[in-house]
């Protein structure tokens, strides 16, 4: 076995899901990712935690999904009881085909969301890790060579993520202390408020409210959005090519959107529920070991140079106590480059300029 693979294994386990003896551990396996998991489940057994696996597969999805008469409101609660159980969750992405579940009607898709809202709450409330195995579909989907793939994938995974975190510390503290975030760029004039909001240092570990590797972002939850914004980094969603999305926002709320590619995938996102057309995260990528788009959100939306925005549900940690923010049955990312012609403002005050913070080198009032 190939010793990154092993690596991934340990980051995984150890500083991202902070599995103790005794955890119960659920592990969900794309069809390519067999490698990571017996890595993943050796490390368990040697952790003394209890495993449980299950197998994520786009056309076994696609094909119960076409069968489907959609109506799923009873049908989950089998699913609800093993995440309810568990401690910890394991993803480990490896797909054979990033497209499989595209000719899901989207009504149907719709449905099943709303349907497994439980189910996704309950899987939140365990300590959640989202990673992907590299695989040659994924490189495909890069347009890279699988090898030069499995470089970029294990460069961004095997970080010094303490390092990280701590530099990632300075923006969260701008955040924390923030009441307003403006964001500007090439058809991009936004604001938001953030004020009673925490933002999460998304250092790839449970303990810092984090939960994906890679990661090395910085997000929060804003609201009472207005103004315009322009994705101009692609992106599959539903499995669909998107590109080029503009969402107009008025009192939190999109009253307008256009897309010049995926347009019906993006009606569909926003029509899922009230929720759906209001921003759940705003976040700001600082993870440099992410050099290029690769079409897949769990690195992209990390590349520095970058901030997303995610309509749909928000998440609990960046809300205070007791508190609700946004909720749906979506969280839907979106990207926009910020490395030429942009300025992030905090409370009227730039913090980063063409993709450079104010503490990097460079960096120009």
């Amino acid at each position: 076995m190939d010793e990154r693979v092993r690596e991934h294994a340990e980051v995984l386990v150890d500083w991202s899901a902070r599995v103790e003896a005794g955890d119960d551990v659920v592990v969900s396996v794309g069809p390519d990712a067999h490698e990571l998991a017996v890595a993943v489940a050796e490390k368990l057994g040697e952790r003394g935690a209890n495993l449980c696996t299950t197998y994520s597969s786009g056309e076994i999805e696609r094909a119960y999904l076409r069968a489907h008469d959609e109506e799923f409101d009873d049908g989950a609660d089998h699913e609800l009881a093993l995440f309810e159980n568990a401690d910890v969750y394991l993803s480990l992405g490896g797909a054979r085909n990033t497209s499989a579940t595209a000719d899901v009607p989207s009504e149907t898709r719709q449905a099943q969301r709303r349907a497994r809202q439980d189910v996704r709450e309950a899987r939140f409330d365990t300590r959640w890790v989202s990673t992907v195995h590299p695989t040659r579909s994924l490189a495909q989907q890069a347009n890279m060579s699988y090898e030069e793939y499995q470089e970029f994938a294990y460069d961004a995974i095997s970080r010094d993520w303490e390092s990280l975190a701590d530099e990632m510390g300075n923006l969260k503290e701008l955040l924390d202390e923030g009441e307003e975030v403006r964001l500007v760029s090439s058809g991009t004039d936004l604001t938001m408020r953030i004020d009673d909001r925490t933002a999460v240092n998304s250092a790839a570990s449970v303990a810092y409210d984090s939960h994906n590797l890679p990661s090395g972002e910085v997000f929060t939850a804003p609201y009472a959005t207005d103004g315009t914004v322009t994705f101009d980094v692609p992106m599959t969603l539903n499995g669909e090519t998107v590109r080029d999305v503009r969402l107009e926002f008025s009192d939190g709320e999109v009253v307008d959107h256009a897309a010049e590619q995926g347009a019906d995938v993006v009606d569909e996102i926003l029509e899922t529920d009230d929720g759906a057309s209001r921003l759940g995260e705003l976040g700001i990528g600082m993870n440099r070991g992410i050099d290029r788009y690769t079409d897949n959100i769990l690195f992209d939306e990390k590349m520095g140079d970058t901030v997303h925005l995610a309509v749909g549900r928000a998440y609990d940690a960046c809300l205070p106590v007791g508190e609700s923010g946004n909720e749906s049955a979506v969280h839907v990312d979106m990207i926009t480059d910020v490395s030429e012609d942009s300025r992030l403002e905090i409370d009227g005050e730039v913090v980063q300029r063409n993709g450079l913070f104010r503490w990097e080198n460079g960096f120009s009032e």
